[in-house]
């Protein structure tokens, strides 16, 4: 499956294969790469977190406006998508998420974040930079008659507190949209790679809190109360243990613990305590199952010890589920634009990605962005003050996905 193969268009249509669309893509790097630069440099100065990327949104909002797209501005007044192309045809989109983390930037680099307690520490700077690059160039394919179908980029909100997608989704932005891709930064890849994973590639991502309460009393006499931080400690300790025996491990359902807190005094049973964690899971029945399963789990170890136990369960996103078809794409149009071996393969990661709730509805992919610079001794993982990019990697992601949308395009029937 080749731009220049397989999903070749007819031999009247006027559009780039092969080398062809490489040598294009090259020009319009060689053009604009250091725009693409230094527009990244620009978001990464000014971060903004969660539904508070005003700033941001209008940046991405006048660069579109300036190659004459009309992008429309979601209801909650950041993100945004805008369509290239026909509106007949296959519509295929691109997604990149603009907001950052809420942690102070530690970097010693002129665009270090200028906004305390903000920083893109995530790579959405990038993924933004990448997506508009792509969309820049087939926004000129498409006027030059050369975009078989219509391009969906989307600029989406808070993906780091994981609702962002749901936002774009229920203001329609993703209504006739037969395929999407997005790419992340991944600071264990080298630069000019992509990584790519069929199947699960992230895990779902939910939080719970469990509160326990009885009857406190002095740590001399247990048995006339009920030892309530050990019946959490239990809890703590069992749940974990209990859920690998009733869930199938392939499913690799993880329970994780990242809060505990119980009494004040040392000679003092308390009458309350709290755990708190994550529950994580690469497989979407096991995440089904997971709330119904706790509660069960919880109240039986629970009611062992004699203490009264709550649940404040909360669901945050699916497992991201690569469909194979569009990882093909993704591979096709990685080895043809970037290099025979530029496309590797990716582990599974049981962080969140709410790119999944697009999955749910839609076939598409997610892959990785390598960004790391080749033979670099210290690697700073995503998620980290001191997080930053080998920044040619935009290059890498604008091919990448210029290329994969035109191939989705081709694929599924453009005519």
């Amino acid at each position: 499956m080749t731009i220049s193969s397989r999903l070749a268009p007819p031999d009247n249509a006027e559009v780039p294969q092969g080398g062809d669309l490489a040598g294009q893509l090259t020009g319009f790097l060689r053009e604009h790469g250091d725009e693409l630069i230094e527009f990244r440099r620009d978001l990464h100065a000014h971060p903004e977190t969660a539904f508070n990327e005003h700033r941001t949104t209008e940046k991405i909002v006048q660069r579109l406006l300036e190659a004459d797209l009309k992008p429309r501005i979601l209801t909650r007044g950041t993100g945004l998508w805008v369509d290239l192309g026909r509106e007949s045809g296959p519509t295929v989109a691109l997604r990149a998420d603009i907001d950052a983390l809420p942690m102070d930037d530690e970097k010693d680099v002129p665009y270090r974040s200028t906004v305390p307690g903000a920083c893109h520490a995530c790579g959405h700077d990038v993924h933004t930079a990448t997506v508009l690059g792509a969309g820049l160039f087939l926004a000129a394919q498409a006027e030059a008659g050369a975009l078989p179908g219509r391009v969906r980029l989307i600029f989406q909100p808070a993906e780091e507190t994981a609702s962002g997608a749901l936002v774009v989704m229920r203001d329609g932005g993703l209504s006739d949209v037969d395929r999407i891709f997005a790419l992340h930064c991944d600071p264990r890849i080298d630069v000019g790679h992509v990584g790519l994973r069929t199947g699960p590639i992230t895990g779902s991502c939910d939080s719970m809190a469990v509160r326990v309460t009885g009857p406190g009393g002095h740590t001399a006499r247990p048995h006339l109360t009920v030892d309530l931080v050990y019946a959490l400690s239990k809890i703590i300790t069992e749940l974990p243990a209990a859920l690998s025996r009733r869930v199938d491990p392939r499913s690799s359902l993880s329970l994780v613990w990242g809060q505990i807190a119980a009494g004040s005094a040392f000679n003092a049973i308390p009458d309350v305590g709290e755990a708190k964690g994550t529950v994580r899971s690469l497989d979407e029945e096991a995440w089904q199952q997971a709330p119904d399963l706790i509660a069960s789990l919880v109240d039986s170890v629970a009611s062992a010890y004699g203490v009264e136990a709550e649940i404040d369960y909360r669901r945050g996103t699916p497992p991201t589920v690569n469909e194979a078809t569009s990882i093909q794409m993704l591979h096709d149009a990685v080895v043809q634009m970037v290099g025979e071996t530029a496309a590797v393969p990716t582990p599974q990661s049981l962080g969140g990605e709410d790119f999944s709730w697009y999955l749910e509805s839609v076939p598409g992919a997610l892959a990785r962005l390598g960004t790391r610079v080749p033979g670099a001794v210290n690697e700073v993982d995503i998620h980290r003050p001191e997080f930053d990019v080998d920044e040619r990697a935009i290059g890498v992601g604008v091919k990448t996905l210029a290329a994969t949308a035109l191939t989705a395009l081709w694929g599924d029937g453009a005519r």
